[in-house]
């Protein structure tokens, strides 16, 4: 009773306490802050459950307690003895803050009563409701069942509709992608015929263009060789006679005795002109003569170009290395041709970071990691001469990775390497500066890797490619790339057996500028090679034609009317030609200065010497060629069984003259 009592009169507690309703908001926050409606709850409580003999003691241990454990942590029981608490449901709400007046939203008797009569009447409702369904009978159940029906029929109306418009919708979006296809594919074929069409109306313009420029060529040399003709018939006619230069001055012949000198007494830029001329045996013998000549030989312009090949059989890796590492800075020209040396040897060739000039032909201890240090240390070589090594791919990828500037490259006789490392040429910066090329006797390289060539090394105006006994024509048609850039100026396929008209023709028609053609002991070859020489290659200077035996003097007549640059001229082995041919040139090739016509049995020896007054330098000897010419005095392939005449007795005559003077060695 004690504690009821207790609870009813802490119900008073808002109406004593309301005044903190209209406290200012400092106060009621000071209230809150510190916790004091929650202080006053426990102490209270546990004040109106234990009603201990002594309040004040209890409140102040209360408090003490209370003090200990925090404010956070206080509860309303918090006070009360474990034993004496009662078991209750704990509430999130609290009245306390009702108590203080703290709380601004009170449930008041009004606002209850009308909660209580909104629920009342809610359920009221429902309830009610629920009986007058129950209760009351249905009078409508035909109509209600009716209504029903008509709904589902057109709901499932509705459902079978909806299904045949999606066949429907399906089936027009498949026709309408159909059509769009089709008309896609009728749009191709159509810009795939307009541009079969432009292609084709292109192809014949430039077939046609090609086929007119080349009908002009012709022409134009048909008209120019009647036109020599009949130039010829009237100087035959009028019994012109050929005008020789005269004679020169002999020479004068200075005898006495030359005066002794001393070499150390002339000044520097002779001793050093002098001593350009030694090799490096003689440099070094010189070197051990006395002091002065010591110095004299250590000049660093003589030591530009070193020449080890001169002295590989007496010179040792030491004195090469040496030498090396000595004049590092100063050397441009390293020349190993044939020398056996170490891969430390080797290696010490990149010390020489301002090297342009490298021949490690012949050099059979030449490997792809040498060639490795050699190009990372002299990224300036211009000329690299590496014929006759066993070098492969490896090193082929790396010529355009580190040699940039290369324009001089020999790989005559390497059979390691393949068609793939040709391509490599064409990778990062490429090789695009080459202009010279050597694959003479590169048997491997098929007719991809002269593909490979022409589309890497665009630049080329040099190409030899001698003694490829494999060459086909099929191999000259993918170098007319090469032609097509207008560069190629010089090609050499001497010893290519399998070289035909049909090929060396094909690439004339392109190589306008040709100037250098050596087709030498090519035995395929006739005269449809010198016509089409003359109507393309009219800028020719030097042709080599030596062991073709079925070159005649008609094609002769041809090249001598159109190619009137010509300075050079191979024809040894040349059977058929006779003294017309002779004639021929010393009218139209004026220019002429060497000649060579070595096993020209037809060929006089009058004409031989009438022809030494006009050239600088000639050949001649009218015997029958060798055996390995492989072919007779007739021009016909030798076989086992076919006899070889005995030679006759014929004289080797070589003579040199010039246009001032006359001069016979016999």
């Amino acid at each position: 009773m004690r504690g009821a009592e207790s609870r009813r009169g802490v119900s008073v507690g808002p109406v004593v306490m309301a005044s903190l309703r209209t406290a200012n908001s400092r106060l009621r926050n000071y209230f809150k802050e510190n916790y004091i409606p929650q202080v006053c709850e426990a102490l209270l409580c546990g004040l109106l459950t234990t009603c201990p003999e002594d309040p004040l003691k209890y409140l102040q241990k209360m408090i003490i307690t209370i003090m200990e454990n925090g404010l956070e942590s206080l509860l309303w029981d918090m006070c009360i003895d474990p034993s004496m608490r009662p078991k209750i449901r704990r509430l999130s709400e609290t009245y306390i803050e009702q108590l203080f007046g703290l709380d601004d939203q009170l449930m008041t008797p009004e606002l209850m009563i009308k909660a209580c009569t909104f629920y009342t009447g809610r359920l009221v409702k429902t309830h009610f409701c629920s009986w007058r369904d129950i209760a009351i009978p249905l009078t409508n159940e035909d109509d209600e069942l009716a209504e029903k029906i008509e709904r589902a029929m057109k709901y499932n109306n509705f459902r079978l509709q909806k299904y045949v418009f999606h066949l429907w919708h399906s089936y027009v979006k498949g026709q309408k992608k159909q059509l769009t296809d089709t008309l896609s594919q009728v749009q191709k074929m159509l810009h795939c015929y307009k541009l079969t069409a432009i292609l084709s109306k292109w192809r014949d313009k430039a077939r046609l263009k090609y086929k007119k420029r080349e009908d002009e060529l012709i022409l134009k040399h048909e008209l120019q060789l009647l036109k020599w003709r009949n130039n010829l018939k009237l100087k035959v006619a009028a019994n012109e006679e050929s005008i020789f230069p005269e004679p020169s001055l002999s020479k004068v012949s200075l005898e006495g005795n030359i005066p002794e000198c001393d070499i150390s007494l002339l000044p520097q830029r002779a001793v050093s002109q002098i001593f350009f001329y030694l090799s490096l045996k003689d440099k070094i013998i010189c070197s051990h003569v006395c002091h002065s000549w010591m110095l004299m030989t250590q000049a660093s312009s003589l030591w530009n170009g070193i020449d080890f090949s001169t002295a590989k059989n007496i010179i040792t890796d030491k004195y090469i290395v040496s030498t090396l590492q000595r004049w590092r800075l100063n050397v441009l020209r390293l020349n190993f041709r044939g020398c056996i040396l170490r891969l430390k040897t080797l290696r010490s060739v990149s010390l020489c970071r301002n090297l342009q000039e490298l021949n490690v032909s012949d050099c059979p201890t030449l490997t792809d990691e040498s060639m490795r240090y050699i190009s990372e240390g002299c990224p300036g070589v211009l000329y690299l001469n590496l014929s006759n090594t066993i070098i492969t791919n490896r090193t082929m990828r790396l010529l355009p990775r580190h040699f940039h500037n290369l324009q001089n490259l020999s790989l005559a006789y390497c059979k390691k390497f393949t068609d793939k490392g040709l391509r490599y040429l064409n990778l990062g910066d490429g090789c695009h500066k080459l202009i010279y090329l050597d694959l003479s006797g590169c048997t491997q390289i098929s007719v991809q890797g002269f593909r490979n060539i022409a589309n890497s090394c665009t630049g080329i105006m040099h190409l030899t490619i001698n003694d490829m006994p494999t060459l086909t024509d099929n191999c000259i048609k993918g170098l007319m790339t090469l032609s097509r850039h207008k560069k190629l100026k010089e090609l050499s396929l001497s010893e290519c057996y399998k070289i035909t008209d049909v090929g060396i023709q094909a690439f004339c028609k392109g190589s306008l500028i040709l100037e250098h053609l050596d087709v030498s002991y090519c035995s395929q070859l006739s005269n449809e090679i010198i016509k089409a020489l003359a109507i393309y290659c009219v800028s020719l200077t030097s042709l080599s034609i030596a062991g073709c035996p079925k070159i005649t003097d008609s094609a002769m007549e041809m090249l001598s009317a159109k190619c009137h640059y010509l300075h050079i001229l191979d024809i040894s082995g040349c059977v058929l030609l006779t003294d017309q041919m002779l004639e021929d040139l010393q009218i139209g090739c004026k220019q002429l200065r060497i000649l060579k016509m070595q096993y020209c049995r037809l060929i006089s020896m009058e004409a031989a010497k009438r022809m030494s007054s006009i050239v600088q330098q000639q050949e001649y000897n009218p015997g029958d060629p060798p055996l390995w010419f492989g072919y007779d005095y007739e021009g016909k392939p030798l076989t086992r069984q076919h006899e070889i005449p005995p030679p006759k007795n014929v004289e080797w005559t070589v003579t040199e003259s010039t246009h001032s003077s006359q001069e016979e060695v016999v």
